[in-house]
């Protein structure tokens, strides 16, 4: 499975913006790109899709940004890359069948086919609040640190 950089940034912007979003306030999109190494432009693209899509809410003005429009554990990675790169969730391999000999045929039942059902179902099944938990218990205890 090969992940764009469009569905791998935008579950990471989703989950900059859930983090550095709370009590009202916003995540803007200059500071989503520095925490997270992306280029300001393609993440505008980015966080322009998920706005559509209806996970992220824009805000204008000095204090503007981004804030999730929805609730963290009703986002699933499944709905962002659906949003954002519809090809990551398809077969691994999709060559025409009986054009093929019987082997690769099925490998492509036996194997392909059964590891994209299992990416797609744990996509379904892994929500942002589960993301971002996981990646919690991996992060440097000063991450949440605010220095003037």
């Amino acid at each position: 499975m090969k992940v764009s950089t469009k569905a791998l940034y935008g579950v990471l912007a989703l989950a900059d913006v859930a983090m550095n979003s709370e009590n009202g306030t916003c995540a803007s999109t200059s500071e989503i790109a520095e925490r997270q190494g992306v280029s300001k432009k393609y993440l505008e693209h980015i966080m322009s899709m998920l706005r559509r899509a209806g996970y992220v809410r824009a805000q204008r003005g000095i204090n503007g940004g981004y804030a999730l429009s929805r609730k963290p554990d009703s986002i699933t990675l499944y709905d962002v890359f659906s949003a954002l790169d519809v090809s990551i969730l398809e077969d691994a391999e999709n060559e025409t069948r009986g054009s093929i000999g019987w082997l690769r045929e099925a490998a492509n039942v036996c194997l392909w086919e059964k590891i994209n059902n299992f990416l797609v179902e744990f996509a379904k099944s892994m929500t942002l609040e589960d993301f971002i938990g996981e990646c919690k218990k991996r992060a440097p205890e000063s991450w949440d640190l605010y220095v003037i």
